[in-house]
């Protein structure tokens, strides 16, 4: 049940942790009737988030019909793959020369509780701190537009290879990187940030789906 405060945002967040969970699966056609009454809200905030959605390559108009997950493939995959690599590898590589300053704290929180929720194997928590915490690192650049570009395409993406991991029992690999990545970080190592955040985002892919993942990690 949503309350009242920024419904749009609740109805976003919820629908998004379903995609994850599988309770909205590829293919499948929602209204924006129907997700209403099922979060106990009106269809108005619901019919924007799932327009947010759509702006983002994540769900689909089905004309007079309602709003059907995008069904990505491997192409898709691959091209979303490459572009995180180009923008997030440098990024990490120029945050070690930076430093994380003030906000370290907030940072080492955010990869705590994404250990945590990887322990107890809850797909939503880690869902949402795994975006903390990347997000959050970007957001130390200073660039509005590289936090808001990458953040819509981990969203496209991150539905897929979650709950390979959680069965898998990879949830908490994936949760260590992150600690990998912040030591490199605090040693101001640059080329070794780099090189764990091309892993990270390698192994992101290869939990995806078959297919290819561009290699374009440093040397």
């Amino acid at each position: 049940m949503l309350n009242r405060s920024s419904l749009k945002d609740q109805a976003l967040e919820v629908i998004r942790q379903d995609l994850v969970s599988g309770e909205i699966r590829p293919g499948e056609i929602h209204s924006a009737a129907s997700m209403a009454s099922r979060l106990g809200t009106s269809s108005g905030p619901v019919r924007e988030a799932m327009l947010t959605l759509v702006e983002q390559g994540i769900m689909e108009v089905v004309p007079n019909r309602g709003f059907r997950v995008t069904d990505l493939s491997d192409h898709d995959l691959d091209e979303v793959h490459e572009l995180r690599m180009m923008l997030e590898v440098p990024a990490m590589g120029r945050l070690a020369e930076l430093g994380l300053g003030a906000h370290a704290g907030a940072v080492r929180t955010a990869a705590r509780r994404c250990e945590e929720a990887a322990r107890r194997q809850d797909l939503s928590e880690f869902l949402v701190t795994d975006r903390e915490f990347h997000l959050g690192l970007l957001e130390l650049l200073g660039n509005g537009r590289l936090v808001k570009f990458v953040g819509q395409l981990r969203d496209q993406t991150r539905l897929y290879g979650l709950q390979v991991l959680a069965r898998e029992g990879r949830l908490q690999e994936s949760a260590a990187e992150h600690v990998e990545l912040l030591a490199a970080i605090d040693d101001g190592d640059a080329a070794r940030t780099a090189q764990v955040m091309a892993r990270h985002l390698a192994h992101a892919r290869s939990d995806w789906g078959p297919g290819p993942a561009t290699a374009l990690a440093p040397s």
